[in-house]
C-alpha cells in the first residue's frame, strides 16, 4: 500500500463520521432506525483506521507521511513578504495509534448507547452528535498544522457542549454544558494567542516548518522568553480541554451528560486532546515551559485525587479520577517522559472508558441511581460488569499484569529521573502519593458498589446484568487493559514493541540559547539545553536506574492504598464514618472539592455579575442620565427657540406684513386714478410746503 493510499484512507476516515452526522440529523425523524447507519459508519471508520495503523506501523515505522496544499495564498504582502496558509494531514506513529483509540472507543460507545439510550425522545439526534464529535476529534489527530488543529479544537468544544447538555430540559445539564463551554474558552484564548505568536514570526502554521526554523536557531522575535511564552500559552489550551488546575472544574459537572458520553469525551478522547497537543509541541518546549507544565500537572493530579477520596456519586469519583490521571500525563510530559505520557494516554483511554461504561451499566441496572451509598452486593447480580470493572480498577491502580502498571511505572520512573537531575523532588513525591490515593479511592468505589450487602433492597431486587450490547464493550475494553497487548515483558515495558518501535521520544529542536532556569547542579545541566538533558544519555541512565525503585515504591504504596480500602470498607476494622468525624475539617474540605467552585462563585462569577450590575447602573444612571439630560436641555432650548421663533422672528415678520398692509390700505384710498384729484393733492402739497418753509 502506497503513501498516497494511506493519505486517501485517512481523509475517508476523517469525513465518514461527518457524513453519518449529516444523514442522521436530516433524516432521523423520518427514519427512526437511521441511527444504525451512524453505527455502521463508525464501525467502517474503525476498520479503516486499523488498516492504516497496521500498514503505517509495519512498513513506514520511522517515516512520517505528510500531505498538504495551499488553502489561502496572500501573495507578496508589504513588509512581510510571501505568505500563505497551508492545510494538510500528517500520519506519524502517534497519529495512527490515536486514530485507532478514538475510533475504537467511539464505535464501542455507539454500540453501548443503542441499549443505554433506548426510549429517549432525542434518540437519533444523540447518535448524530456522536458523529460530529468523532469527526472533530479525528481532525485534531491527523492535522499537520496549528490552524487546522485549532479549528477542530473548537469543533470538539461545540460538539461536547451539545452532548454534555443533551438533556437540556434539566437545568443541571444545561448549566453544565454552558460551564464546560465557557471554562474551555479561557484556555482556548491563551492557545490562540500562542499560535498567533508563532504565526506572526514564522508566517506559517505548519508544525514541521516551524520546528525546522527553531532548529536553525530562529526563535520567535529572537528571544527564548517569547518561545517560553508561546509554549505556555498553547499549553493553556490543554489546561482547558484536559481539565487541568485551575480550569478543571467543568469536568465533574459534565457528568450530567449521558454516561456513554462520559466514556467517550471525558475519559478517552476529548480530555486526551490536550495531552495529545502537548506531544505535538513537545519538541519546542523550553525548560521553563516544561517546569510550568510539570507543576500544573502535579498540582492537578494531587488536588483531584484528594477530592475523589470522599465523593459518593459513582460518576463523580470517576470524573475526579480522570482529572487526576490527566494531571499524571501532563506531569510526565513536563518531566520529559514524553513516551510514557502518551503510553498512559492510550492505556487510560481503555480502562477508564471501561470504568465509565461499567458505571453506566450499574446506573442502568439501578434505575439511574448514582449514589454508591445506596448500592452494594451488585457483584452477584452483575458478574460480568463487576469482573470488567475490577480488571479496569486493577489497571488504574497499577497492579502488575495490567496495562496501567506498565504506563504508570514508566511515568513515575520519569519523575524520579527528573528529580535526580533537577532537584525538584516534590513532583515525584506527589506522583507516588497520588498512586496510593488512586488505589484507595478506586477500591473504595468497587467495595461499596459491588461488595457487602445491598443498601437499597428494592432496587437490588430489580437489578440485573446489562444486555449484550452494553456488556460487550466492557469485555473488549477490559481485555485491552491486560499487559500482553503492549509488551511481552510485564515488568519492563520499554522492552516491548509499543514503546521501543512505535513510540520514540523526539529530539528537541530548541536551540541552546533557550531558557533553562530549572536545571542546576551539574555543569552539563547548566550549560546544555533542556532537550539535551531530557534526551541525553544522562537522562536515559537516570530513567534506567529509576525503573525498579519506581516499580517497587509504586507497588508498595498502591498495595497500601488497596489494603486501607479493604480495612475500612470490606473488613470494617475501622469505621469510615468515625474516621470522617475525627478528620472532619479535612473530610469536609475534600468532600466540598476544596471549595474551589465556591471560591470561583464568590470571586470571578459574583465579581463578574457585580461588574455587570455596576455597568448596568452606570449605563442607566450615568450614560443614560447624560443622554436623557442632554435630551432635556435640548428640549428646553428647542422650546425657547420655538417661542423665540414664534413670537420674535415670526412676530417681527407678521408685524412688518401687517404694517405694510395697513400702509397699503391707507395709501390705496389716495390712489383714485383721477387727474383732478392728483392736481388737488399737488396744490395742497405745495401750499403745505410753502407754509412750512415760508420766509420770515
Amino acid at each position: 500500500m502506497s503513501e498516497l493510499t494511506l493519505i486517501n484512507l485517512s481523509i475517508i476516515i476523517l469525513f465518514l463520521p461527518l457524513i453519518g452526522f449529516a444523514v442522521v440529523i436530516h433524516f432521523g425523524k423520518k427514519f427512526p432506525k437511521i441511527y444504525l447507519f451512524e453505527v455502521g459508519i463508525v464501525t467502517l471508520t474503525l476498520v479503516l483506521s486499523i488498516l492504516v495503523g497496521f500498514v503505517k506501523l509495519s512498513y513506514f515505522t520511522s517515516q512520517d507521511i505528510i500531505f498538504n496544499f495551499t488553502w489561502i495564498d496572500f501573495g507578496n504582502v508589504p513588509l512581510i513578504g510571501e505568505m500563505h496558509i497551508d492545510l494538510g494531514i500528517k500520519l506519524d506513529n502517534l497519529a495512527v495509534i490515536m486514530l485507532f483509540v478514538v475510533n475504537l472507543i467511539s464505535m464501542l460507545v455507539h454500540v453501548y448507547s443503542i441499549e443505554y439510550m433506548k426510549g429517549d425522545k432525542k434518540y437519533t439526534r444523540y447518535f448524530a452528535y456522536l458523529g460530529i464529535f468523532t469527526f472533530s476529534m479525528l481532525g485534531i489527530v491527523i492535522t499537520h498544522n496549528l490552524l487546522m488543529m485549532y479549528i477542530f479544537w473548537e469543533l470538539v468544544g461545540l460538539s461536547s457542549y451539545l452532548l454534555i447538555g443533551f438533556w437540556y430540559e434539566k437545568d443541571s445539564a444545561s448549566n453544565a454544558g454552558k460551564k464546560a463551554f465557557l471554562v474551555n474558552r479561557i484556555g482556548d484564548i491563551g492557545m490562540f494567542i500562542g499560535i498567533l505568536i508563532l504565526f506572526t514570526h514564522y508566517k506559517t502554521f505548519t508544525f514541521d516548518t516551524i520546528y525546522a526554523q527553531m532548529a536553525a536557531g530562529n526563535l520567535p522575535f529572537d528571544s527564548s522568553a517569547w518561545l517560553t511564552a508561546a509554549g505556555i500559552l498553547i499549553f493553556m489550551g490543554a489546561v482547558g480541554k484536559s481539565a487541568q488546575f485551575p480550569l478543571h472544574v467543568w469536568l465533574p459537572d459534565a457528568m450530567e451528560g449521558p454516561t456513554p458520553v462520559s466514556a467517550l469525551i471525558h475519559a478517552a478522547t476529548m480530555v486526551a486532546a490536550g495531552v495529545y497537543l502537548l506531544t505535538k509541541i513537545f519538541v519546542m518546549l523550553t525548560a521553563d515551559a516544561m517546569l510550568t507544565i510539570a507543576v500544573v500537572g502535579a498540582t492537578t493530579s494531587f488536588v483531584a485525587a484528594t477530592i475523589a477520596l470522599t465523593q459518593n456519586d459513582i460518576k463523580k469519583v470517576l470524573a475526579y479520577s480522570t482529572v487526576s490521571q490527566l494531571g499524571y500525563m501532563v506531569m510526565s510530559i513536563g518531566t520529559g517522559a514524553y513516551a510514557f505520557a502518551f503510553f498512559h494516554l492510550v492505556t487510560h483511554a481503555f480502562f477508564k472508558a471501561c470504568l465509565f461504561l461499567g458505571s453506566g451499566s450499574v446506573i442502568h441496572s439501578m434505575h439511574h441511581e448514582q449514589d454508591i451509598q445506596k448500592m452494594g452486593g451488585l457483584r452477584k447480580k452483575m458478574p460480568l460488569t463487576y469482573l470488567t470493572f475490577l480488571i479496569s480498577t486493577l489497571a488504574i491502580s497499577g497492579v502488575p499484569l495490567t496495562s496501567g502498571f506498565l504506563s504508570k511505572d514508566g511515568l513515575l520512573a520519569g519523575t524520579i529521573a527528573f528529580g535526580s537531575l533537577t532537584g525538584h523532588w516534590l513532583i515525584p513525591t506527589i506522583g507516588f502519593l497520588v498512586a496510593m490515593m488512586t488505589a484507595f479511592y478506586m477500591f473504595r468505589l468497587v467495595i461499596i458498589t459491588f461488595h457487602g450487602k445491598p443498601k437499597d433492597q428494592h432496587k437490588f431486587d430489580h437489578a440485573h446484568e446489562s444486555p449484550f450490547v452494553m456488556v460487550m464493550p466492557l469485555v473488549v475494553l477490559a481485555t485491552l487493559s491486560i499487559f500482553i497487548w503492549y509488551t511481552p515483558n510485564p515488568f519492563a515495558p520499554s522492552d516491548g514493541w509499543f514503546l521501543s518501535e512505535w513510540i520514540k521520544t523526539p529530539h528537541t529542536v530548541v536551540p541552546e540559547n533557550a531558557s533553562f532556569s530549572f536545571m542546576h547542579g551539574e555543569t552539563e545541566a547548566t550549560s546544555a539545553s533542556h532537550g539535551e538533558i531530557v534526551h541525553s544519555e544522562m537522562y536515559v541512565e537516570a530513567m534506567h536506574h529509576a525503573h525498579y525503585p519506581a516499580m517497587f515504591l509504586s507497588l508498595g504504596l498502591g498495595g497500601l492504598g488497596i489494603l486501607f480500602a479493604f480495612v475500612l470498607y470490606q473488613w470494617k476494622k475501622i469505621d469510615p464514618d468515625m474516621l470522617a468525624e475525627k478528620l472532619k475539617p479535612l473530610y469536609k474540605f475534600s468532600y466540598n472539592k476544596w471549595y474551589i467552585d465556591e471560591f470561583y462563585q464568590m470571586t470571578f462569577i459574583n465579581g463578574t455579575l457585580a461588574l455587570g450590575r455596576f455597568l448596568s447602573w452606570f449605563d442607566a444612571t450615568i450614560v443614560d442620565g447624560i443622554v436623557n439630560g442632554t435630551a432635556t436641555v435640548t428640549r428646553g432650548i428647542s422650546r425657547i427657540s420655538g417661542w423665540f421663533d414664534t413670537y420674535v422672528v415670526d412676530g417681527s415678520v407678521n408685524f412688518t406684513a401687517l404694517l405694510s398692509g395697513f400702509i397699503g390700505l391707507t395709501f390705496r384710498r389716495l390712489q383714485t386714478g383721477k387727474v383732478q384729484t392728483y392736481l388737488v393733492f399737488v396744490v395742497f402739497s405745495i401750499l403745505c410746503l410753502f407754509l412750512i418753509f415760508r420766509p420770515f
